[in-house]
This record gives structure tokens, sequence and C-alpha cells, in this order.
């Protein structure tokens, strides 16, 4: 029996819950792709499958919708793949696991992939229906959203036709979002230089953190694993200890959650590194006691290496992760509580003949994601280390007149009996890229209630994704 059995609406959990035993983390696509395109297909569907391994698939307006404006409904196949430290499901091969509790879908140790699974279910859900009254529809699901918006970036758009799209990328009910930030991620690299490891060697670890989505949870204050490790080894400098490896965070745009450093120390300064993880672990939980309050600073014998960082590299690696800008930069001054500009330190990685430092910088505004690039680039230079930028996307500028947005607040007013709320998001949205080579492209987002999207313990109100899919049908029948 499937687990979503008896969950409304039947046809949107029944392919959602099939998306979730299809492997789909970003750069691993082909499997989705080629399940989608046989959907459509099976459908008796017309089906493009491009280069990118994006799908677009087109289904005729119901009768007495002929004739109305071709609509785009949108989303993205791929999903972050992070799970707990003691969770040992494979993401290239196995499927997700999920529980259903009370009103929610719940990964627990896992990320649930309703980022953004349960677009893709909805659209498949029209297309498969005979009793939606709905226009011309074209279901457009790109690759790799997650890492740099390349599906969006490579797909001939001459193969769309519609000019209104409506996105389900969007993780709060009831708001209709207008405008998106742009963003770039700028990689800063350390070559690095060896030497011969003495004493013991320690694993110094920083955990316990919630993590969460760069750009829709950067504003909420919760720790940057990255950010207090540095602290820590930075604090320990005088303890004369060796840097053998360093890594944390898995994704450059989500707030990382786990970092860890294998350090030596000698017998006499072992004890005074362990009074000042437990200070700084009191520190933490002091700082974040809103926020992350179950941080943990630990440090435990673990297995020698066959070669240090020698201590001038290991300098200016610490001193990069402890000067790089990282969290909010700047708050809008037209939107209240809008995050205007932030960076997330997001993924350090040890590899054999270097340290990499990545970043996922947002901003609604071109000059300042350029301007915040360009200080981590000082910054590097400063301390000769390597940087470059790559996947810049733009932002999606609000539109002062909207059709569909129009027909989203009357079809809102009568499903819901109140106004939605009508907003930016500091996080990106391929709508950015559509809306700059989409020629007077007219564009909404929306989507159900999810709560820990990007991090383990994704979950998706049930009720909330019934409520968006009626307003989604009604706006359908709406547009003339």
């Amino acid at each position: 029996m499937r687990k979503t059995e008896g969950l409304k609406p039947e046809r949107v959990f029944y392919y959602f819950e099939e998306l979730t035993k299809i492997p789909r983390c970003s750069y691993d696509e082909q499997r989705v792709s080629d399940y989608l395109k046989s959907v459509g297909e099976g459908l008796g569907l017309q089906v493009i499958q491009d280069k990118a391994l994006n799908i677009i698939i087109r289904k005729p307006g119901t009768k007495g919708y002929e004739d109305k404006p071709i609509v785009i409904i949108q989303g993205h196949m791929d999903m972050v793949c992070e799970k707990a430290d003691d969770c040992d499901i494979d993401f290239s091969k196995d499927p997700i696991p999920f529980e259903i509790e009370g009103d929610f879908m719940v990964a627990k140790k896992t990320t649930l992939g309703a980022d953004n699974g349960i677009a893709v279910a909805m659209g498949l859900a029209i297309l498969e229906s005979e009793d939606i009254p709905h226009p011309p529809i074209e279901l457009l699901v790109t690759t790799n959203e997650e890492s740099g918006m390349t599906g969006a970036k490579e797909l001939d758009v001459n193969n769309l036709k519609g000019k209104i799209l409506i996105n389900i990328d969007s993780e709060e009910e009831g708001t209709l979002l207008v405008s998106c930030a742009g963003g770039t991620r700028l990689m800063v690299t350390a070559p690095l230089e060896w030497t011969e490891p003495k004493n013991k060697a320690y694993e110094l670890r920083i955990s316990g953190l919630k993590g969460g989505h760069s750009g829709m949870e950067i504003d909420k204050g919760r720790g940057n694993s990255n950010r207090l490790l540095a602290r820590v080894l930075s604090g320990m400098q005088k303890l004369d200890y060796q840097l053998l490896h360093i890594e944390g965070g898995s994704k450059s745009n989500a707030i990382p959650r786990l970092s860890v450093a294998k350090i030596t120390l000698d017998k006499d300064n072992l004890e005074k590194a362990r009074e000042l993880a437990k200070e700084y672990q009191e520190a933490f939980r002091n700082e974040l006691a809103t926020s992350d309050s179950g941080v943990q600073v630990t440090l435990e014998e673990t297995e020698m290496t066959d070669k240090a960082i020698a201590n001038g590299v290991r300098d200016r690696i610490i001193s990069a992760m402890m000067l790089i800008p990282t969290g909010v930069q700047s708050m809008s001054q037209d939107i209240e509580g809008l995050v205007e500009s932030s960076n997330n330190m997001g993924v350090v990685t040890t590899l054999h003949d270097r340290v990499t430092i990545e970043n996922a910088i947002r901003s609604s505004v071109k000059t300042l994601k350029e301007y915040i690039a360009a200080q981590i680039g000082v910054l590097a230079e400063s301390l000769s280390l390597q940087w470059e930028t790559s996947g810049d996307y733009p932002a999606w500028e609000y539109r002062k007149d909207s059709y569909i947005r129009d027909v989203f607040i009357e079809a809102h007013r009568e499903v819901a009996g109140k106004d939605p709320n009508v907003e930016a998001i500091h996080a990106g949205l391929e709508c950015g890229l559509f809306d700059e080579v989409m020629d007077d492209v007219d564009m909404i987002s929306l989507g159900p209630d999810m709560a820990g999207v990007h991090a383990p313990g994704e979950k998706l109100s049930i009720s909330s994704t019934e409520r968006t899919f009626k307003l989604l049908l009604e706006a359908l029948k709406k547009i003339n």
C-alpha cells in the first residue's frame, strides 16, 4: 500500500511519492528526466527532452479553453540531498524514506525533495486529468536548479510558446512572489604546501546546528558551522597545532550544519584545547540561544595522516574563513523585512593540492552582488589566495503591471476568502533567468507550506498542498 494512499489531492501525492523513489540529486537527473518523458508520452502528449535533460510537455486546452493564452507551469526536478550524520542512505540509488505525521509528510533524517518535487507532481496531475478545465499547458521541468540553475540557462526558450509562467517553487502558502534575488557562486582557493605531522591527531567537530536554506533562512540568525570552526581554530593558534584536514558543509546554498578539522596537538596542550572547546561551546550556545542552542564543539582523538598543511597556509585559510562576509549583508530600504544582500560560506573542502571555500552570494541589487564578490576577492588577494566566480544568475525585478498577479489575487480571494500576501524573496528563482531571455513573459511564484527545506527533517504540509492546488486550478480557470 502506498504511504500517501488517501491523501488529497490524490494524483498529486501519487506522483510525488513516485518521485521520492527516483534518485534526483543535482547533476544526477537522467533517471528522473526519463521518467517524466515516459509519463508525458504515455499520456499521448508532445514531449521535448533537451540536451540539458530539461523536459517540456504540451497539453491542449480543455473544451472551451482551446483558444485561451498558453500557460507555462514550471518547476525543477532536482533536489538538495542532505542527510543526518547517522543516516546511511545512498542518494544515488535509495528512495527517500518519509513518514506521514498528522498534517505533514516528513523525511526525518534526509531532505524530502518537496523542493521542488511538489511542483512536478502538480503539473503531472494536471496533464493526466480529464476533468480539470484549463488553457493550453506547457509543463516545464528544469534540471540542476539547486546547483547553479544550469538547466534554465541552457534552455532553448524558442521551444516555449507561452507568455504566462507560473513557478511553483515557493514555500509559504498564501504568499505570491513577484520578485527574487540574483546570485553568484564564488570560490576561494588556497594552494597547499605540506609538512611532516607530529604528535597525536584529534578531530575538532562543530555539530548540532539546524542549517537551512541560505536564501529563505539566512535572516534567522542560525549558526554557520564553517565560521564557528574558524573561530575555534583561530583561538587555538597559541597551542601550536598543525592542521591536517578541514571540511564543512555540503551545498553552497545550504547553511552548513557540520564542520570538521583534523589537527595535531602535543600532550601538554591537549587539556588546554579541551578547555577551549568547552569555552567556545558555551559561548556559541549563548550567542545562538534562540536560533541554535544545540550547537556542540567536540575534540576527540582520531587517526594520524601522513602529512600536515604548512602553518603559513593554515593561517591564511583560517583568516579567510574568519573574515569572509557571512550572513545578511544589507536589508531592503523599500520592502520591510526583506533581506537585500547576503553571503553564505557554504562549503569548505580539502583536496590533494588545495583547500576550497565555496560561497553563495545573493542580492536583489546587481551592483551589491558585484560588490560583495569584489570584497571577497580583495580579501582573498590580500591573503595570497585565488578566487573566481561562476553560476551567475540575474534577479527577477518587480513588474508594476502584471495580469497573472491580478488573476491569482482574485482566485485567492475566492478560494481562501482573503487577499494573499504579495512579496519579494531573497532566495533565487529561475524566474530571474526566464525574465532575462523571454520577451514580455508575465510571471508569478507560489507554493504550499514547507519547513526545513535543504536540511534533514524537511516536511511538507498535506492540507496546504491541497489548498495550493485548488488555488492553482482556480487561477487556470480564470485566465482569459
